[in-house]
């Protein structure tokens, strides 16, 4: 192994893994996984979104939108309306249960990443959110 830790993609990538690995070990017991989670979070930050735009932003196929959507409008955590701009489009909105679920999900996600970091201290782990936002700031947007 220690020529693939050599290579700083291929860290990242197995980090990445990790850290989906405890965030989903978190969440089990809700019955969701890091990618409704993330769909979650990323709906706090609007007033609503295309099911088109969440694919976009959240980097998922947008046939994985509609099944994740459709999961977390079974749990009531989000709901599809009608667009204001488009009467044939939905946008998908957060509710105040999923509103309810993020705020009582925090910690968890706070768990995982603390777990993950341990090897870090405080200013480690700031440095490298630093280094991650710059880098998905160009790569990710």
């Amino acid at each position: 192994m220690r020529g693939l830790h050599a290579d700083t993609g291929y860290l990242l990538y197995r980090i990445g893994l990790r850290s989906g690995q405890l965030f989903n070990a978190f969440l089990q017991e809700s019955g969701l996984r890091l990618r409704h989670y993330a769909l979650l979070r990323f709906l706090a930050t609007t007033e609503g979104a295309l099911q088109r735009e969440l694919s976009t932003r959240l980097g998922y196929d947008p046939s994985a939108i509609v099944g994740l959507v459709d999961d977390l409008e079974k749990l009531g955590f989000a709901a599809r309306r009608p667009s204001p701009d488009d009467r044939r489009s939905r946008i998908v909105v957060l509710t105040e249960d999923g509103r309810a679920f993020l705020r009582d999900t925090d910690e968890a996600g706070l768990r995982a990443t603390s777990t993950l970091l341990r090897p870090l201290d405080a200013t480690e782990r700031d440095t490298l959110h630093k280094l991650l936002q710059r880098i998905a700031e160009t790569e990710l947007s």
